[in-house]
């Protein structure tokens, strides 16, 4: 793989339905793509259409070990009503104890570098295990969902996993995401309808006011130009 392959790939596939964008990817990599949801609304999206169209893709999700019961009951209910096994994938036990001894449980609250510490071990590290041996992964990223987003591409090179990088919904807006939720009737997270447009790790969430941009709930003590863990470092 390699970021011409991505370019001839994005120029290929960009004029495809979101499905048949999908349908093309598992031929082109057969058993060597996954798709990580972090159970989203955008994600539901993706899950839907994977499961609804028995397009065989794989499915899993990072536990940080801090996320909130609502992520944890939709997981239940996706598998319920696809009848589908998400994998869970899980940090280092060693190396949380470690971190958590050393610089306190809610370490991410004092410093940038402390915050990125513990994406890196409950998040970065563990995506790393889940695409070994894959040649490409799947994300449910939106380019209107933050200003560090602006520059992507449907698909791209990850440089950081060395993998092919596709992110189907990346020209959905927000309407798009939740009229097609609607329609198809897709179970999602409840914490949307309580003000959460992002949801991530309980202690770096919170709700957003009316008008907010739909990312100011996540890390909402740094800039916006900080506000990524690191799994979508450009």
């Amino acid at each position: 793989m390699s970021k011409e392959k991505a370019s001839e790939l994005n120029t290929r596939f960009h004029e495809l339905s979101t499905e048949g964008f999908l349908e093309k990817l598992s031929v082109e990599f057969p058993g060597k793509i996954r798709f990580a949801t972090s159970l989203g609304a955008e994600d539901q999206v993706i899950t839907h259409m994977l499961a609804s169209g028995g397009i065989p893709i794989e499915i899993f999700t990072l536990d940080t070990g801090r996320m909130f019961s609502e992520s944890y009951d939709l997981i239940e209910k996706i598998q319920s009503r696809y009848g589908i096994d998400i994998k869970i994938v899980f940090p280092d036990t060693v190396e949380v104890e470690k971190m958590v001894n050393e610089k306190g449980i809610n370490l991410f609250y004092h410093s940038i570098e402390n915050r990125k510490q513990c994406c890196g071990i409950r998040k970065i590290k563990p995506l790393q295990k889940a695409l070994q041996g894959m040649n490409a992964w799947i994300t449910g990223l939106r380019r209107e969902q933050s200003p560090t987003r602006t520059d992507m591409q449907l698909i791209e090179w990850d440089a950081g996993n060395q993998l092919i990088k596709a992110n189907p919904l990346l020209n959905w807006t927000e309407g798009e995401v939740w009229d097609y939720i609607q329609k198809h009737k897709i179970p999602y997270n409840t914490l949307h309808d309580k003000g959460f447009p992002s949801i991530g790790c309980q202690p770096c969430t919170r709700a957003v006011l009316p008008g907010e941009d739909i990312r100011s709930g996540r890390w909402w003590w740094e800039n916006p130009e900080t506000k990524e863990c690191g799994l979508h470092k450009q």
